[in-house]
């Protein structure tokens, strides 16, 4: 699991070190490609992301009922404060139960798409198994 963030750590004075970024986007981009050829030898509707995927679904349906897993995702709207807002709220639910849910992770804005620079959004762990959960039902 993800070890708590200090209740004293301020993330917008926060230094981003250029090692600790690098390392960030090898994993991101490991987790993509990982990800992607999961998605090509197994039909989604038979792939389980966590052990509480059912559960996770069933909380998106709840706090996001407008999503549509079909479209693509509105980058501005899901970034905006609202929309940053109403994320935080939904993945601080998993914060114990699900690992790394607040890591780093590059997501489709469309499910038709594969991944490529304008067609993917770099959201948290946890967003992206809300989203691609909803996309494999």
């Amino acid at each position: 699991m993800s070890a708590p963030v200090p209740n004293t750590f301020n993330a917008e004075q926060a230094d981003n070190l250029e090692d600790i970024e690098k390392q960030f986007a090898v994993k991101a981009v490991q987790h993509m490609q990982t990800y992607w050829a999961i998605l090509e030898k197994v039909k989604g509707s038979s792939l389980r992301l966590t052990r509480i995927d059912d559960e996770i679904y069933e909380h998106l349906k709840r706090d996001f009922p407008e999503f549509d897993p079909a479209e693509t995702i509105d980058e501005d709207k899901m970034k905006s404060k609202e929309g940053k807002e109403r994320w935080r709220n939904f993945m601080m639910a998993y914060e114990k139960k699900v690992d790394d849910y607040n890591f780093g992770t590059l997501l489709r804005s469309n499910p038709k798409w594969e991944y490529g620079e304008k067609e993917t959004i770099f959201v948290p762990r946890m967003q992206f198994y809300a989203i691609e959960i909803a996309r494999q039902k």
